[in-house]
């Protein structure tokens, strides 16, 4: 009988993980994860693992509890605060998943004699082989419930880890899924999603003000291309991303708040200058050069390559020629139509059909 570490959150997804695991057979075992947080938040909150301990012993198996705040901290908060610093907009979701949740606590999980790590994660593993049958080949799809999908999150995972994860719930709906735990008396069955970073419970600007020296700075309107008009102050680079409306108003230049609506188009960290636009327009771009890129496979396809493109995770994605770059480790990527706040730090993600086959960094839209 496979041995089964379940990531317990105290949610209903990774609730309805576990039990569809045990009703198929598998020894499974409960585990709650502690990630570093300022104040008490949702993701891991006492509550939390009070809910993944009813859970677990509903379900009648083990309960442990793993502590990675510190590793948390090192891995994805000062990874968010340095990209932030950097003038990006980071997705430390992303790196989150690849260091923590498929990365130590798989790590802990097989010391501890597990075959198997599973979350609730909403994605679905396929096993396949590859054309001469020699070796096995593990890809990764969309979840069936594509309005819950997290395959873009996931983009980072390799073929070692995903030979070691199960994704029980990628089959079933979100209303399925709260069924099931209703039926079987769950007691997350009607547990609340969680929302938005989970180290981020103070808020965004708070959280920012406390842990980085802000420098205020000029707003400059882009009247046209190259030619920029001072009309105002920011409070600081890292409080804005690209394409951002909402905070662009009368609390940065009153004088001017009447000739908006205003968006972020860029930010310029030389002269640490926010530059805003009033044509939504300006923000348009069908290229942009792509970084840091994996392949689940472990292989580049073949360049040039079609693919669909998703530059934000709640997007659709958009058809896109994938073409070498002339900058070394990087891609161009060209959009078959332009899209709006294509958003340097955020991940690009590359899909055949429903199959994820990789990704990147968004470096520089063109």
């Amino acid at each position: 009988m496979a041995k089964v570490f379940v990531a317990l959150s105290g949610g209903v997804d990774s609730s309805v993980a576990a039990l569809l695991l045990k009703r198929a057979g598998f020894n499974v075992s409960g585990v709650f994860m502690k990630f570093w947080k300022e104040r008490e938040n949702a993701c891991c909150s006492l509550e939390s693992e009070r809910r993944a301990r009813q859970v677990a012993l509903k379900l009648g198996i083990p309960f442990y509890v793993f502590d990675f705040k510190k590793e948390f901290k090192e891995k994805v908060v000062d990874y968010f605060l340095k990209q932030t610093e950097l003038g990006l907009t980071p997705n430390p979701c992303v790196v989150c998943n690849e260091k923590i949740k498929f990365g130590l606590f798989l790590k802990r999980a097989f010391k501890m004699g597990a075959d198997f790590v599973a979350t609730g994660h909403y994605a679905r593993r396929r096993e396949c082989k590859t054309q001469s049958e020699k070796r096995k080949i593990f890809s990764l799809f969309k979840a069936k419930d594509k309005k819950k999908d997290q395959s873009y999150f996931l983009w980072r995972l390799d073929q070692r880890q995903l030979s070691k994860i199960l994704f029980p719930i990628g089959d079933y709906t979100k209303p399925q899924v709260r069924e099931i735990a209703r039926k079987a008396g769950l007691p997350t069955a009607k547990a609340k999603d969680s929302q938005n970073l989970c180290f981020l419970a103070l808020g965004p600007q708070n959280f920012l003000r406390k842990n980085l020296e802000l420098k205020p700075g000029p707003v400059a309107e882009q009247v046209r291309y190259g030619v920029k008009k001072i009309i105002g102050r920011h409070p600081g680079l890292e409080f804005f991303t690209i394409g951002q409306r909402q905070g662009i108003g009368s609390n940065l230049f009153p004088k001017y708040q009447s000739q908006g609506p205003y968006y972020v188009l860029r930010k310029d960290l030389k002269k640490n200058q926010l530059i805003i636009t009033r044509k939504p327009k300006d923000l348009l771009a069908k290229e942009f050069l792509v970084k840091d890129l994996h392949w689940v496979s472990g292989k580049m396809p073949k360049l040039p390559f079609k693919a669909k493109v998703k530059i934000r995770s709640r997007q659709n994605e958009i058809l896109g020629t994938i073409s070498q770059s002339k900058k070394r480790g990087q891609v161009l990527v060209k959009l078959a139509k332009p899209q709006k706040a294509i958003t340097p730090g955020q991940s690009a993600v590359f899909y055949k059909g429903e199959e994820l086959i990789g990704g990147g960094v968004i470096a520089q839209p063109r």
